[in-house]
């Protein structure tokens, strides 16, 4: 079996990529190391760039390499071994925060698009697109937490109610500040009203150390 390098940043960074992530997890929940053909087939995908894209996992420390003859013969005749792959690690630890700009961008255009059309204010459509799409996120989810998580969110909970632990528009946020946050905000209240949660609401947060916003229990009646 070949020596692999300890998986670090550049293993996180490896499973960004959805075919490699889907990869590893197949080869980590195999009973068995396995060959290019077994991924390939379990999972629909050309032989071609599973070829390629498990190499890269094992590159990146993730995959084991060795060599068998699947015949379990030896000698001249048995054939030639083929290549397998096992996992490396049991699981990558680390984690990347997980970004929504394409639904940034959904949103965005589909306000652009209304105001073109209307010459209403983009600024309003904004939150109006936002908040639509929250009560879909909020009503297609089991909960709360649920819906905040299918958004990129990264829900907390604490004695106040949920810090966001993450902001799906990090970068978009910190050059479109007013903009994005304001259609942060109408995404989460949207979310609350989709998922019919009268317990709590939606309080602006912008010292927050990673969320402009945060969600707050309501107090009693």
């Amino acid at each position: 079996m070949t020596d692999q390098p300890p998986p670090g940043l550049s293993a996180v960074t490896a499973l960004g990529d959805d075919v490699r992530r889907r990869l590893f997890e197949f080869v980590r929940h195999s009973a068995e190391p396995v060959t290019r053909d077994q991924a390939a087939a379990a999972l629909d995908l050309p032989r071609s760039t599973v070829s390629l894209q498990l190499d890269a996992l094992a590159g990146h420390g993730l995959l084991s390499v060795e060599f068998r003859k699947l015949s379990g013969k030896s000698g001249p005749g048995s054939g030639r071994p083929s290549k397998v792959y096992a996992a490396a690690v049991p699981e990558v630890s680390a984690s990347v925060p997980e970004r929504s700009y394409d639904l940034a961008g959904e949103l965005l255009a589909t306000a652009v698009e209304e105001s073109a059309k209307t010459a209403r204010p983009a600024h309003e459509l904004v939150a109006e697109a936002a908040r639509a799409k929250g009560l879909e996120l909020g009503a297609g989810a089991a909960g709360l937490e649920a819906a905040l998580a299918s958004a990129g969110y990264r829900p907390l909970p604490d004695a106040a109610g949920f810090a966001l632990g993450n902001c799906p528009f990090h970068l978009l946020a910190r050059s479109h500040t007013q903009t994005v946050c304001g259609l942060n905000l109408a995404l989460l209240e949207g979310m609350l009203d989709g998922c019919a949660d009268r317990d709590h609401r939606v309080a602006a947060d912008p010292e927050g150390p990673f969320c402009c916003a945060r969600i707050n229990r309501r107090p009693p009646a």
